[in-house]
C-alpha cells in the first residue's frame, strides 16, 4: 500500500504523542500522555464519547502485547550487553543483535499499528487539528515546563 508523506506524518504525530508504553508497576516512571483522555483533546478535536471510548479500547487491547514486546526487547537488550561485556565473537553478537533487532521491530510495529487504528477512529478534520494540537503540545513539552502542566494557548 502507498502511503503519502503527509499520513506518515501523522502516524509520526499520533506515536510522538501517545508515548511510550505505560508500565504496569506504580513505582517505575509514570506513563506519557494519553491524549484522548485530555479533556483538552477532547474538547477542540470534538471527540465523541463514542470516539473516546473505542481509541481507549484499542489501547487497552493491545497494551498487554506491547508490555510483553518491551519485557522481550529488554530482556535481548541485557542479553546482549553482557555478551559485549565479555567479549564475545563477532557470529554469537550479530546473532544477538539480530534478535534484538527484531524484538524492537516487532515492538514498533505492534505500537505503530495500534496508532494508525487510533487514528481510522479520527474523521479528516480532527485528523488536521489533531497535528495543529499535537505540534503545540509538542513545543510546550520542550520549552521545559512543569510535567503534568495544562499547555496555555
Amino acid at each position: 500500500m502507498n502511503r503519502s508523506p503527509r499520513w506518515w506524518c501523522a502516524v509520526a504525530a499520533l506515536a510522538l504523542v501517545a508515548g511510550g508504553i505505560p508500565r504496569a508497576d506504580a513505582s517505575e516512571p509514570r506513563t506519557r500522555f494519553q491524549w484522548w483522555r485530555s479533556e483538552r483533546f477532547q474538547k477542540e478535536l470534538v471527540l465523541s464519547a463514542d470516539q473516546v471510548a473505542r481509541i481507549d479500547a484499542i489501547f487497552q487491547v493491545t497494551l498487554p502485547e506491547l508490555r510483553q514486546r518491551k519485557e522481550e526487547l529488554d530482556r535481548l537488550e541485557q542479553a546482549l550487553s553482557r555478551l559485549i561485556d565479555a567479549d564475545a565473537d563477532e557470529m554469537t553478537l550479530t546473532r544477538s543483535v539480530d534478535k534484538t533487532e527484531a524484538a524492537r521491530s516487532n515492538l514498533n510495529k505492534t505500537r505503530t499499528l495500534m496508532l494508525v487504528r487510533m487514528r481510522q477512529v479520527l474523521t479528516a478534520d480532527q485528523r488536521v487539528r489533531f497535528s495543529a494540537l499535537h505540534e503545540e503540545h509538542q513545543r510546550w513539552r520542550r520549552s521545559g515546563e512543569r510535567a503534568g502542566a495544562t499547555p496555555k494557548r
